[in-house]
């Protein structure tokens, strides 16, 4: 009750030194705009208050939304790698491979379904002989198996060397396809596009699909094309994907282990249904061309063609036992032009799917739900605005009104349970030092994300912005001498100066604990927005 009242007398000699710096400012204008200035600022005393503790309930649940998602996809998840443990399925890889059909034998066509192997890729000097080489490597008999580059280069020279680093493939005896096209018009999506054009493609039954930084292992297929074939039914099998690390790449990878590990997982269980990633997949041609194809209206190309396909009643089917070797963004300027394209383009195919998914005669309507409520709106809206807003706007402004209230089960124990799942797919022997930064890193992310479906939501101008990742490949990290210019990102810097502001507020006349967060929470936005994270490289 003392922190109460002693709350309520800081406010009001904060309204006052308010009200005595508002008459200072005020002398110089008109007693028309001085008198809505005053009424303003009488109504904005008399909302915030109410306003914030709306919010509060806004919040409130919007976190037990979070929360019930978590444990259920996390329940189902486990479940589902209990009963695979249990029952010991036989391996994936038992298409029967004879050495005389690997040779290259002409009765390949016996037991081999033809696969295409595409990869297309983007002014990509950095890793080209990767991808093209591990594609090349691939375990499958020759006569059935075709890599396709699709190049979408703009750089001449390098052009020249992924044509290059084909004919060295294809004088081998691979069958390497160069493709390039005149302009790269609808991006990757046109690209795919384009390369299923081709005659020889077409009389290919299966698609398997690497971005150029991937780098399939020798059994890929034998593991990952049988599970087509024994299912009509099975459109797309997708694998997981690792990475190598540095500490930005580290964080970045504990949020992708919970995808792969549990997200990917329990859609793949409980209804056959996940986001396609875009990469390390095998698509059942038939099922791309159902579907209508690959389609450049979103940054999502890779979503929206798994959503049109679960749509016509197609499976899904991810096996997270099979890893496929990439790499993440490792600077925060590519990390934040990923997650834009990753956030805006869901957003933006939501809205324009959103009737078709409701109208679906093919699918039930448990999956209907499970799509519109968990896939997109819990997963991809609510989560991202409740984890900026309440983390980074409501706790610094609560800490100006000590009367707003919020219980402790709602600003400590939600929250920490919901960290706890979202860490469930992270080996802790290895991560555990990071899952503070990881924390305030995820929060300060939010911010950039929330605007990015604020912008695929409205479809304002960057709604179709496509920026090509960076790669670093086998580059090398800067020099320590070598001087780089660094990039301000001024609304992360904005955020940052609020929560310091209201963190050492809270320090010096605060009675509660809420410093503890906002300084390190204020640190990490600082990290971010003077572009301080991350390895940076040079060809």
């Amino acid at each position: 009750m003392h922190q109460h009242h002693a709350g309520r007398h800081r406010l009001t000699a904060m309204l006052a030194g308010a009200a005595e710096s508002f008459d200072r400012l005020t002398v110089s204008l008109s007693p028309a705009v001085v008198a809505f200035l005053r009424r303003l600022l009488r109504a904005w005393s008399a909302l915030s208050v109410p306003l914030l503790r709306g919010a509060v309930m806004l919040c409130m649940g919007m976190s037990l939304m979070v929360l019930a998602e978590k444990v259920l996809l996390g329940t189902v998840s486990a479940a589902a790698n209990v009963l695979r443990r249990r029952q010991r399925r036989p391996a994936t890889h038992d298409v029967p491979v004879q050495p005389d059909v690997e040779a290259g034998g002409g009765s390949s066509a016996c037991f081999f379904p033809m696969v295409l192997v595409q990869i297309p890729m983007y002014n990509e000097r950095e890793v080209y002989q990767l991808s093209i080489g591990a594609a090349c490597r691939l375990t499958w008999p020759a006569d059935r198996l075709i890599v396709q580059v699709l190049d979408d280069s703009t750089d001449a020279a390098i052009k020249e060397l992924v044509r290059e680093e084909c004919s060295r493939w294809a004088s081998g005896g691979v069958d390497v396809r160069y493709e390039a096209r005149k302009d790269n018009a609808g991006h990757k999506a046109g690209n795919l596009t384009e390369g299923m054009r081709h005659a020889y493609a077409r009389r290919c039954e299966f698609v398997a699909i690497f971005d150029a930084e991937f780098q399939p292992s020798s059994d890929f297929l034998a593991r990952t094309v049988p599970l087509l074939v024994r299912d009509p039914g099975i459109a797309l099998v997708q694998a997981r994907w690792e990475f190598d690390e540095c500490m930005l790449t580290r964080m970045q990878e504990m949020s992708m282990d919970y995808h792969f590990k549990v997200e990917q997982q329990a859609g793949s269980s409980l209804c056959s249904f996940f986001g396609y990633n875009g990469s390390a997949g095998v698509w059942r041609r038939e099922a791309i061309e159902e579907s209508g194809g690959w389609d450049d209206r979103t940054t999502a190309e890779d979503m929206d063609l798994a959503l049109r396909a679960a749509l016509l009643g197609w499976e899904f089917v991810y096996v997270g036992d099979i890893k496929v070797k990439s790499e993440l963004p490792s600077s925060v300027r590519a990390y934040r032009s990923q997650q834009h394209r990753w956030s805006c383009g869901p957003a933006l195919l939501f809205k324009k799917m959103l009737r078709e998914i409701l109208a679906a005669e093919r699918v039930s309507a448990w999956k209907k739900l499970y799509i519109v409520y968990n896939f997109f709106v819990t997963r991809r809206v609510v989560s991202t605005f409740f984890t900026f807003f309440f983390f980074s706007v409501l706790l610094p402004a609560k800490a100006l009104f000590p009367q707003v209230r919020i219980p402790a089960w709602q600003m400590v124990c939600v929250p920490t349970a919901t960290t706890l799942l979202n860490s469930a797919g992270t080996p802790w022997r290895r991560s555990a030092h990071l899952v503070v930064p990881w924390i305030a890193f995820e929060n300060a992310m939010a911010l950039h994300r929330f605007k990015a479906i604020l912008i695929g939501l409205f479809e304002a101008g960057r709604a179709n912005e496509w920026i090509v990742t960076r790669k670093s490949g086998n580059s090398r990290p800067t020099p320590p001498g070598l001087k780089r210019r660094r990039e301000l990102h001024w609304l992360e810097l904005l955020v940052g100066a609020l929560l310091l502001a209201s963190g050492c507020y809270d320090c010096v006349h605060g009675h509660g604990y809420f410093y503890l967060f906002a300084l390190p929470q204020s640190m990490m936005y600082f990290a971010i927005g003077f572009d301080l994270l991350g390895v940076h490289h040079t060809s």
